[in-house]
């Protein structure tokens, strides 16, 4: 691993021309509105963990915000690690509970053997901090407590089978990470290194999350749209083959989308039928997951491809360009122009620069 001391170049503080306004007149992708208000300096994150935790989902977090930590410096960044023993411990005043503005319980266990009591103590300790939420496996534990009904949450593929009532409180969702309200969740593994990295680009600067992921030799950060690669499969494809089959259908015609009545008809299926398994377990109708799905692709070619906007447009299956401007537009906030912009001229995120002397 790469020594939390590593050498930066010094951060200019300049806005960048993101999606979502914040007070101080910075941005942040629509997604992660609520990170704007974490908006004071320092930021203080608290990382609970069991005590003899060693994962790649902890390390993987940590290491990337040790880096900033040191970077940046107490006065803008602190971060804090929390035995998860220390943190059951009933005695525990409140007065001593850190002090922190993004709380996250991280572990590659689902933490099944904590007491009810427990639970009750950890989760009120945790909630303290105005966003808070879980990493890895331990997302199925604050799923299972209550915390995440109603919100969207990326609960490891691999735990799915083990989820139960879980999946008719919360929302799963297929995704790496997520944002929802002041509760965030992340899969976990190798996408915490995405994860952290993507909380340095929004909060701090894009230039510090390029030097760190190229100090941890990171070829490209995935973000919080992207999706596990196996969680559609092992939440549906056993149950609800024709609903797996059609979305592999989907994600394999991108330059030349099918039309839904194809696609039903492919899989075997009424386009009636198909619109149901979309809509009970996808949240949305064939035709406009199919369009996220395009927008997506897009997306990913915008900033890491040369290909021009009107080339990308094309390849996702938009023989119009302002029919991909307006789609994407209205998903991200952003033009394909702007976005390219963006990759080309990096800037802040939403915390303020360091004061100029």
């Amino acid at each position: 691993m790469v020594a939390a001391n590593a050498a930066f170049a010094p951060i200019p503080a300049r806005p960048a021309g993101l999606s979502v306004r914040t007070e101080k007149g910075y941005s942040v992708p629509m997604s992660f509105a609520s990170l704007s208000t974490l908006n004071h300096l320092p930021l203080r994150i608290l990382l609970i963990c069991p005590e003899r935790e060693a994962s790649l989902t902890l390390a993987g977090l940590l290491q990337p915000l040790q880096m900033a930590a040191k970077a940046l410096g107490p006065a803008r960044l602190q971060l804090e690690s929390m035995a998860l023993e220390s943190a059951l411990e009933p005695a525990l005043q409140a007065s001593a509970w850190p002090v922190a503005q993004l709380c996250l319980l991280v572990s590659d266990d689902a933490l099944g053997g904590l007491g009810r009591q427990q639970g009750r103590i950890l989760l009120e300790r945790c909630q303290r901090a105005p966003l808070w939420g879980a990493v890895g496996a331990a997302v199925l534990w604050l799923a299972r407590s209550g915390a995440m009904d109603g919100a969207r949450t990326a609960l490891p593929w691999a735990l799915y089978a083990d989820a139960g009532d879980v999946a008719e409180r919360a929302i799963l969702t297929p995704n790496l990470f997520e944002l929802d309200g002041h509760r965030l969740s992340c899969c976990g593994g190798a996408a915490s290194i995405d994860f952290a990295l993507c909380l340095i680009g929004i909060l701090f600067d894009a230039r510090l999350q390029a030097q760190i992921q190229e100090a941890l030799c990171v070829d490209r950060i995935r973000d919080a749209s992207e999706r596990q690669r196996q969680a559609l499969q092992a939440r549906f494809g056993v149950l609800q083959p024709k609903l797996s089959e059609a979305v592999t259908l989907m994600e394999s015609n991108i330059e030349e989308p099918l039309a839904t009545d194809d696609i039903a008809g492919l899989v075997g299926i009424s386009r009636r039928q198909l619109e149901r398994l979309f809509k009970q377990y996808l949240g949305a109708v064939p035709s406009r997951y199919y369009l996220e799905l395009r927008l997506q692709r897009s997306r990913q070619l915008l900033l890491e491809s040369h290909h021009s906007i009107v080339q990308i447009g094309l390849m996702c299956g938009f023989s119009s360009g302002s029919h991909f401007s307006t789609a994407y537009g209205a998903l991200f906030g952003i033009t394909p122009r702007e976005e390219r912009q963006r990759k080309l001229v990096p800037g802040h995120g939403i915390l303020p620069g360091p004061a100029e002397s």
